[in-house]
């Protein structure tokens, strides 16, 4: 299934409504490289530097290209923390251990990226997306969406196999998991770490040992 406003597979594009569009297809190349330097811009310069003028000169892409690949501005922003996100924080595969296992890691590792200017972007991008629409849903559609169920559906076969042992719906479990991350995260509450990250998962999903 393709990403609204990423290139797919087949070279071609979706639109912001996840329709393909017509027209000639995205170069794979130009793409990433608006998406390299629109993070990159996010993470050194600050949000309110990252205007599209200095996306097309940092990327050496025309405005025009950008214009007509994204429907916005926040849009842009939120497919390039997504295309770091899949390298950084890649979604576990399911010969990579018990469903268990995978969420401590991937929880220990979103606690690890949290520390660094991974958390600091993602926490500009929604405030961006609240500020200039009113809500974070753009960034649900865009970018969390599809990490959540596919987290979700993991813990789901965790329960379905009996390897984890919490009863209540999975999309409570990863809410509880990643939500509290997030929260400590926001307010500072207490320092997170890979090691709490791990614990953290095992207090919700209650592994089967």
């Amino acid at each position: 299934m393709g990403r609204p406003g990423v290139v797919m597979a087949n070279g071609g594009d979706e639109g912001a409504d996840g329709a393909p569009r017509r027209g000639r297809p995205r170069s794979i190349e130009t793409t990433n490289a608006i998406l390299q330097s629109a993070y990159a811009l996010m993470a050194t310069t600050g949000l309110a530097a990252t205007t599209i003028d200095a996306i097309a000169r940092h990327s050496s892409v025309s405005k025009m290209t950008i214009y007509k690949w994204w429907p916005s501005r926040e849009a842009l922003l939120i497919d390039a923390f997504l295309h770091h996100a899949a390298q950084m924080l890649p979604l576990p595969h399911a010969s990579s251990g018990s469903p268990a296992a995978r969420a401590r890691r991937h929880a220990a590792a979103y606690a690890e990226a949290l520390q660094g200017e991974f958390g600091k972007v993602q926490l500009a991008v929604i405030s961006e997306c609240i500020s200039k629409t009113g809500s974070a849903e753009l960034f649900y559609a865009r970018y969390l969406q599809f990490r959540r169920d596919a987290l979700i559906e993991m813990i789901a076969a965790g329960q379905n196999d009996g390897s984890i042992l919490a009863e209540a719906p999975p999309q409570d479990l990863y809410d509880a998991i990643y939500g509290s991350l997030f929260y400590r995260y926001v307010f500072g509450i207490a320092p997170i770490t890979p090691a709490y990250a791990r614990t953290l998962v095992d207090l919700v999903l209650r592994p089967k040992s």
